[in-house]
This record gives structure tokens, C-alpha cells and sequence, in this order.
């Protein structure tokens, strides 16, 4: 197949949406080389291909194809044998309603915006206001899907899946803040859940959540004429006696800060080694409590660590198994925010639905440690109970959960998922 070439930054998020889909769909899709934003996309040969000189622009074999949506879903139909546009008619028609959706309430109102605040527009507080609203009222909407639904279409993803979370990235990673984004928890679970999958992160790399709404900067003013040769030598004469500024590019650059350490890497030192407890957990294999559970109680430093268990607030949510599975299996994705201090268990419990999800964590402290609390959204979905280690009974239900034992609390364990 002739190379698919792509004009446009490596990082602009309506890329994505076309490099996503040809990962998913198996097609090669290269960058035209030395490609400049500003410069390339006004030279006489762009404008040939795109009039107005907007990107992302597509080379095919048959010809270009700009705007971004479109771009992606030539790259979907490519090859037959994937599942980017479902299986049938309706899921069809239901991934275009998404991807319109999409674009119309959610990327447009998060533009609306974002774009006046980084002096991109004019910032007119009333526009603001009613871009908020909208985009709320969509989000609303969505959640409300998302509540019983892991993808937008069918059970795998779908390029309205794709084209929905470029757009929220854009949101995400620039002026959704936490305390705006935790009105829609089952949007945040989908958004980071879509996000951490291969092919996104491939692309995408690690996303972090804004954690400030830009201020407001005033739109770009139009550079103004250059004074004629008459008024400069109107200027008087001490002006050149000034002593030239130093040119930004020559002016000293400012040392690099180190990356701050991890504020657990300040407790005191612990006689338990994490490491050690997770390779014992990982390699035994029989005579599990004997041997494992026996040996984390051996290492168990109370000083230095603490136990807690938790419990998914809304069990009546998870009525469809599979969907509940990819909602733990999202949080321990998320958890990878500290893959360092943390060990976690999470049993998926029942036979019938609704499925219970309970859990027990290790964490280095006394307390469940702050930037977790921060980082991870999925942390308020679960109530959480620190294990008092005096009493038997807690300790006993900690043992069962370890080695998923069942049946657990009288039901089925429908899976167990472990975080090392």
C-alpha cells in the first residue's frame, strides 16, 4: 500500500484521532517530514490540498482529505476486518451519532472555552457561562450512558470510542480540572480507562489532568508596521547610545529544577521491604497461607505501613459482569500513579448480578497517601476502612482476601485482580 501522509503537529489532538484508528485498524500512516504550523500549512502546495490551510490534511493514493473526523474514518474503512465501525447497521448509525456528538457538544464547548482564556478569542464572561453550561449539560448526558456502558457502541472499542476521547483530551489535559470533572465519575472512568489502552497510550503517551483553569490572557494583537526609514532618523541621538538588550535566545537559560521526590520517600525508614513481600506473593505457587500469608505477617512493619480495606460505594451499578470487571480493572491502571509503595487486591464478588467490588490496599504510612487521593478519581468511588491488625476477625477477612478464598462472605468470587 502507498504510505498515508500526514500533514499536521505530533501533537495535536485531531491527529490522534487518525493515528489511534490506524493503530487499531492495522494501516501505516507516516508524517510529512519537516512539517512547520505557521509556515508549511501557507505555502502555495498546502493551500493546494487544503484551501483554507487547516490541518490535519491526508495524502492518499486518490487524492487529499482534510478534516479531521473524515481523515479518521477513511483510515477505519481501509481494511475490512476490524471492528472500529461494529457490526451491524445500527451500530453504525449509533458510532456517527457519537462521533457528531462529539464533536458538536463536547469539543466545541470545550474550545468555546479554552481557546478565549489562552488568547486565542476574545473572553467575554457571558460566553464562557454559556459554553459551561453546555458542555456540563453534555457531559451530563454522557455520564449518564457511560453509568451501564464501558465503550459508547458494542463491547470493544469503536471510533466514536476514539474521536470521543481525543476531544475530552483536549478538555483533560488543559482546563477540565478534578473539582469540575468529579461531577461525572463514569466519564472519568471511561476517559482514563480509553487513555491508559495500548494503542491510545502509544500515541497519546501519559496524560495528567489540568490542575488550574488557565487565567485569562488577552488576544493576540496584530504586529504593527515597522516604522518608515524618515521617523527613525527623527529618534534622538541618545538612543543609540543604549546599550543593546541581550537577545532572548542568547539570554541565560535557567538551570533545570530537580523533579521532586516522592513526599513518601521522606518517612522513616521501614524493616519491610515492599519487593520482597510482592516477589514471595507472586511466586508461591502452593501452601499459600503457610507460606506467603505466613511471611507477609513475618515482614508486616505496622510502623511503617498501614492496612486498608474498601468497598465500591454503588454495587447497584454493576449489573453487567464484564462491565464491572473493566471498571476494576481501570482503577488499578490508575493506581499505576504509585506503582512504588502500594500493594492491592480487588475481588469482583457474585454469581448474579449486582456484582459486589471490595478490595484491601497496603499502603507505605499511616494514612492512604494524598497524591493518590489526588491523582486517582476512582478513590471517592470506594468507601475506605483502615484494618485494625489487634483484631482477629479483620486480619482473618485480609488473609481471605489475599488468597481468594471462597466462597468469600458466603458468594462466588466472579474474578480477583491483584495490583503489585
Amino acid at each position: 500500500m502507498t504510505p498515508l501522509i500526514l500533514h499536521a503537529g505530533k501533537t495535536n489532538k485531531n491527529s490522534y484521532k487518525t493515528l489511534i484508528a490506524a493503530e487499531y485498524a492495522g494501516v501505516q500512516v507516516d508524517f510529512a517530514p519537516n512539517f512547520e504550523m505557521g509556515v508549511s500549512n501557507k505555502t502555495p502546495e498546502f493551500l493546494k490540498i487544503n484551501p483554507i490551510g487547516k490541518v490535519p490534511v491526508l495524502e492518499t493514493p486518490d487524492g487529499p482529505i482534510f478534516e479531521s473526523n473524515a481523515i479518521a474514518r477513511y483510515v477505519t474503512r481501509l481494511k475490512g476486518d476490524n471492528t472500529l465501525y461494529g457490526s451491524s447497521l445500527i451500530e453504525y448509525a449509533h458510532i456517527e451519532q457519537w462521533i457528531d456528538f462529539s464533536s458538536l457538544e463536547i469539543d466545541a464547548n470545550i474550545i468555546k472555552w479554552y481557546a478565549p482564556r489562552v488568547g486565542r478569542g476574545p473572553y467575554l464572561p457571558p460566553t464562557e457561562e454559556a459554553s459551561n453550561s453546555s458542555l456540563k449539560r453534555a457531559l451530563g448526558a454522557l455520564n449518564t450512558h457511560l453509568a451501564s456502558n464501558t465503550y459508547l457502541v458494542g463491547h470493544s472499542v469503536t471510533l466514536a470510542d476514539i474521536i470521543m476521547t481525543c476531544n475530552l483530551y483536549l478538555g483533560f489535559a488543559n482546563i477540565l480540572v478534578k473539582s469540575f470533572t468529579s461531577e461525572f465519575p463514569h466519564v472519568e472512568r471511561y476517559f482514563w480507562t480509553l487513555v491508559n489502552q495500548p494503542n491510545f497510550r502509544k500515541i497519546i503517551g501519559q496524560v495528567k489532568q489540568a490542575e488550574a483553569i488557565p487565567p485569562v490572557q488577552s488576544a493576540k494583537k496584530p504586529s504593527q508596521p515597522k516604522e518608515s526609514k524618515a521617523k527613525a532618523k527623527d529618534e534622538p541621538k541618545k538612543e543609540a547610545n543604549k546599550v543593546p538588550e541581550k537577545p532572548k535566545e542568547e539570554a541565560e537559560e535557567e538551570a533545570p529544577k530537580p523533579k521532586p521526590k516522592n513526599p513518601l520517600d521522606y518517612l522513616p525508614p521501614s524493616p519491610m521491604i515492599l519487593d520482597e513481600w510482592k516477589r514471595l506473593y507472586s511466586n508461591t505457587k502452593t501452601n499459600f497461607r503457610e507460606v506467603a500469608i505466613k511471611g507477609f505477617w513475618d515482614m508486616y512493619d505496622p510502623e511503617g505501613y498501614s492496612l486498608w480495606f474498601c468497598d465500591y460505594k454503588n454495587h447497584d451499578e454493576n449489573t453487567v459482569s464484564f462491565v464491572t470487571l473493566n471498571k476494576v480493572g481501570g482503577f488499578l491502571h490508575r493506581m499505576d500513579l504509585a506503582p512504588k509503595y502500594p500493594f492491592g487486591k480487588m475481588l469482583v464478588i457474585g454469581s448474579v448480578p449486582p456484582f459486589k467490588v471490595k478490595g484491601l490496599w497496603l499502603f507505605r504510612g499511616q494514612e492512604i497517601p494524598k497524591f493518590v487521593i489526588d491523582e486517582c478519581y476512582d478513590m471517592d468511588l470506594h468507601g475506605w476502612t483502615k484494618v485494625d491488625i489487634s483484631d482477629e476477625a479483620p486480619k482473618e477477612r485480609f488473609n481471605q482476601m489475599i488468597e481468594d478464598y471462597e466462597p468469600f462472605e458466603g458468594e462466588a468470587l466472579l474474578d480477583a485482580k491483584c495490583f503489585k
